[in-house]
């Protein structure tokens, strides 16, 4: 099965609310920026899901993860995670990212192509 690519660099745990007012209610919302990725990253990966035949995970599933960044700015892999399991969730990849087993398998830098390959297995069980 090939890997789910994600082009460009999801947005950080940091980066991706802004404060916003709903009535009288002071909320958290995601940033335009973090809208636009996570709506594409749901719609790939509604399209690799359809391509590879992937039916949606009921139970585990392992989801390994390879970052590829855009310059050599320090920066925590894991900061990406929450809006990545959640779109992935919201694609039908999984029922719910609670049985999302995330391991990120490497990091580097890829300046003309930044992006995330990722690669999932069902856990038996």
């Amino acid at each position: 099965m090939e890997r789910l690519i994600l082009h460009g660099k999801a947005p950080s745990v940091n980066h991706m609310y802004r404060n916003a007012r709903v009535g009288r209610r002071q909320m958290k919302v995601l940033s335009p920026e973090a809208r636009k990725w996570y709506d594409d990253t749901v719609i790939q990966a509604n399209v690799w899901r359809n391509k590879n035949k992937w039916s949606t995970a009921t139970g585990k599933v392992v989801v390994r993860l390879w970052f590829y960044f855009p310059d050599r700015r320090k920066r925590d892999t894991h900061n990406a995670l929450k809006a990545l399991l959640d779109a992935l969730e919201d694609a039908c990849i999984y029922q719910n990212d609670q049985y999302a087993l995330p391991q990120v398998m490497d990091f580097e830098v890829d300046r003309k192509n930044p992006r995330i390959e990722i690669e999932f297995e069902h856990v038996a069980g």
